[in-house]
């Protein structure tokens, strides 16, 4: 084997442009494989990493402004929900699977002793935790016992509780809002890009303290279960809309009276653009892929021929066919993987440092909307590709090599004469 060895590398220093041309060939379809998988995962992380942790299968609902008169009502007329709606929307639909609401509660100044800060106030049911994703980092969120009972509890983002604890710990402690003294229960990863800090407290409070006691609230949230096709979700949204109708008293066929925000459908229309896109980067890379292949398979072509002379004084000493041919498809493989295993470290070290730059970009402006991020690729389907290309330059050398190898001897000498 060593011997074989010491023949390959003579004969690659021999024909170095040759070999040359077949590596940058191989090496060049691995990288481009690899960059345009990489981009089209990184493409699909940065725009699926802004739904966070936010249910994908919910819909918000939110109180509009009828565009047509109805039963004697004028058009222009603002449509609410109630605490009713939710029950309603609970208690009729067999696809919602959890409900929740929010009402906001804007302007209010939260006082800590010496320090204050001007805060949002958000009144919220418990299921919002798990249907926005919020992201506790010390003690609860707001849970049914708050709700039920008026609780004044208060969920605090961390740059509240930077700004007015000072690093103390602030679970238990009581702030006041306004005029009025919360106790916080919970700390939770807030939205770095918002000028001021926004808290949790139970709806219920937020409706008794800062709406006179009304049961309104801004929006309700409706996870769906057994819903998969677009033309049954688009059933379900006119069911919705039609039982609102009659609670409300608005033309049925009104689209602007209630707005509904289907992050369900959203996410659907974003994975089918991913799935389009996927197919384009597999089409573009497997032409790429197919370019290297046609590259190394006329290059062997080539050196197969340009080499028959030298087969031909290897069989006037005595080589026998079957070595030749070994000599020839070790050459290929060595090549070949040596080659592709250039190509697919570059693509991946390419891969790495914009991901450096990514995440560098990330921590300096953290909650940013993000278009690409996290380039991972299936390492398994580069593999796989270097494989092809090795069997490919195996395919191309031994058909010329085996045609060479039966030549007789005086017909190999004579071939490039």
């Amino acid at each position: 084997m060593r011997e074989l060895l010491l023949e390959i590398w003579t004969s690659v220093r021999r024909n170095k442009l040759r070999t040359f041309l077949t590596g940058f060939s191989v090496a060049w379809g691995i990288f481009m494989l690899v960059i345009l998988l990489g981009s089209g995962n990184g493409l699909k992380n940065g725009v699926t990493s802004n739904f966070g942790n936010y249910a994908t299968n919910s819909i918000d609902l939110y109180g509009g402004r009828t565009s047509k008169p109805y039963m004697g009502y004028q058009k222009g007329r603002r449509i609410r929900l109630w605490n009713s709606d939710l029950e309603i929307l609970a208690r009729e639909f067999p696809e919602v699977d959890e409900v929740a609401a929010n009402s906001w509660f804007d302007n209010h100044t939260a006082t800590y002793g010496n320090e204050y800060t001007k805060v949002w106030l958000r009144g919220s049911l418990p299921k919002i935790e798990q249907i926005e994703g919020v992201e506790i980092v010390k003690g609860r969120f707001v849970n049914d016992a708050d709700i039920r009972e008026y609780r004044k509890s208060l969920v605090i983002d961390q740059a509240m509780q930077s700004l007015l604890f000072k690093g103390a710990d602030p679970l238990g402690a009581r702030i006041k809002l306004d005029s009025t003294v919360f106790t916080v229960v919970g700390v939770y990863k807030g939205d770095a890009q918002r000028s001021s800090s926004s808290c949790y407290i139970p709806l219920t409070t937020g409706q008794l303290l800062y709406n006179a006691n009304s049961p309104e609230v801004n929006n309700a949230i409706i996870t769906i279960k057994g819903v998969h096709t677009t033309e049954a979700m688009k059933e379900f949204e006119k069911r919705v809309i039609r039982l609102l109708s009659a609670e409300h008293h608005f033309a049925p066929d009104d689209e602007s009276a209630i707005w509904l925000d289907n992050t369900m459908e959203t996410y659907k229309n974003f994975m089918m653009v991913f799935a389009g896109i996927n197919i384009f980067v597999w089409i573009i890379g497997l032409g790429t892929l197919l370019a290297g292949i046609v590259g190394v398979s006329n290059i062997m072509l080539v050196t197969v021929r340009e080499r028959t002379f030298e087969f031909g004084i290897r069989k006037a000493l005595g080589a026998r066919p079957a070595s030749i041919i070994r000599l020839i498809l070790i050459e290929s493989v060595v090549i070949t993987a040596f080659f592709g295993y250039v190509g697919l470290v570059l693509g991946v070290a390419v891969m790495e440092v914009v991901n450096h730059v990514l995440e560098a970009t990330a921590t300096a402006v953290p909650d940013s909307f993000a278009v690409f991020r996290n380039p991972t690729l299936d390492l398994r389907a580069a593999v796989s590709a270097t494989v092809v290309l090795i069997i490919a330059g195996l395919v191309a050398g031994y058909v010329p090599a085996r045609k060479a190898a039966r030549l007789k001897t005086i017909d190999a000498l004579r071939y490039n004469k």
